[in-house]
């Protein structure tokens, strides 16, 4: 996509690892990325996972809710798994991660990314008996495990990795942000709570105040919730979809 970003500073708030294929677009649309990680990503060795991921050939359907979980499930997984074993992808990132290992990716959601994206499909209405693995960080919602045993699947969870919050102190990006900050993205809804607990009360008000580039509807709500004014939903996934947003941002903005 053509796009001018004309010097416009963008906050990256990815874990550190995986933020450097979004601000490669926004220097290359002549953006500058301020990167700050507002999550940590960290293995979980938890035996029960690791016993339900060596499993795995018994399941009827593997879901995975992100990329980190594709990343992380793969070495637990057994070296073949049965062809007709489904496999879904939260989204498009996850879907091009398992592509990536491999593994042909069976569902992926059209035109909303979670977990009642996941539910809407008409794939997984009747799941009498079928044996499902969920491949997810530690926590989280349990919408899809309810949703999906509502509907007569046997459900079990494989947690292979937790997220936390950096260590990083804000005091720098507080002070410089009128020249360091002109527009945030932001990936997921923790992603958005660690920031704003990392900002603390002065960098959490100047946040609010900050065009806000969000990848779904549901960060959209919390965001609005925690007193976010200017607030941009991306109109596809990824990378290119927050550049686009951003690219609104600066023409709205000049």
């Amino acid at each position: 996509m053509s796009c001018e970003l004309k010097g416009m500073s963008v906050l990256v708030t990815r874990p550190e690892g995986q933020a450097d294929g979004l601000c490669e677009l926004i220097e290359q649309a002549h953006g500058r990325p301020v990167r700050f990680p507002a999550m940590d990503i960290r293995p979980l060795d938890d035996a029960a996972s690791r016993q339900v991921l060596a499993g795995a050939r018994q399941a009827d359907l593997l879901i995975f809710i992100s990329a980190n979980a594709v990343t992380h499930a793969f070495p637990l997984l057994p070296d073949e798994l049965p062809l007709d074993l489904q496999v879904a992808a939260i989204g498009q990132a996850t879907a091009r991660a398992l592509e990536e290992h491999g593994l042909p990716v069976s569902l992926v959601p059209q035109g909303r990314y979670d977990s009642e994206g996941l539910l809407a499909l008409s794939q997984l209405q009747d799941m009498q008996g079928r044996e499902v693995i969920i491949v997810r960080g530690k926590g989280g919602r349990e919408t899809l495990k309810t949703g999906l045993e509502s509907r007569g699947a046997r459900v079990c969870y494989a947690e292979i990795y937790e997220r936390g919050i950096p260590g990083q102190s804000a005091a720098n990006l507080v002070s410089g942000w009128n020249r360091l900050v002109d527009a945030v993205t932001v990936t997921s809804s923790q992603v958005l709570d660690n920031l704003l607990q990392m900002l603390g009360e002065e960098g959490a008000a100047l946040l609010r105040q900050t065009p806000l580039v969000v990848l779904s509807e549901r960060t959209a709500e919390q965001a609005f919730e925690a007193g976010c004014e200017y607030i941009w939903v991306t109109e596809q996934p990824g990378d290119r979809g927050i550049l686009r947003a951003l690219c609104e941002i600066r023409e709205q903005y000049p």
